[in-house]
């Protein structure tokens, strides 16, 4: 099976994970896109939200293992075709929910062009911790699409 290794900056990294895990943990009751069930059946409603809820949660559960002992004692965390998926959904989630709240205050603009790399020493420290938690994120992402593409057939 094919695995991808990224070595990581631990001082760079681990502040970012403790505001990271604190929006999982708002997702771990509330889901990144509310769902919107027209004319549905309430019962329905109930289940189908708390299964996306605990799929929600087990991707946040399967990125945060990535972060362990190998992660703070060597700076690797380790990527497979068993979670690139799950770590490809918990980092859309979590994005999604910067963008919400911690990010909401930033014109979609500025960060789809990235331009507020060039101006993001004018935006107060919480939103600059935001925007470096939305773009690592990202990076993890990009990291999964390139090298493990769940969607794409598995070579041996």
């Amino acid at each position: 099976m094919k695995r991808v290794d990224v070595r990581l900056s631990i001082p760079a990294v681990a502040p970012l994970l403790d505001l990271i895990k604190s929006v999982a943990d708002e997702l771990r009751t509330e889901l990144a896109v509310p769902i919107a069930l027209a004319e549905a059946d309430a019962d329905l409603a109930v289940v189908w939200r708390e299964d996306l809820l605990e799929s929600q949660r087990d991707d946040c559960d399967r990125l945060f293992s990535l972060f362990d002992q190998e992660f703070f004692s060597e700076g690797v965390i380790s990527f497979d075709r068993e979670n690139a998926e799950a770590v490809l959904r918990a980092c859309a989630a979590l994005r999604l929910r910067f963008r919400k709240t911690h990010l909401a205050q930033i014109t979609d603009d500025t960060l789809e062009a990235l331009e507020a790399s060039s101006n993001i020493g004018n935006w107060d420290p919480a939103e600059q911790k935001a925007f470096a938690c939305f773009m690592f994120l990202d990076e993890l992402q990009k990291i999964i699409l390139k090298y493990l593409d769940p969607m794409s057939p598995e070579e041996d």
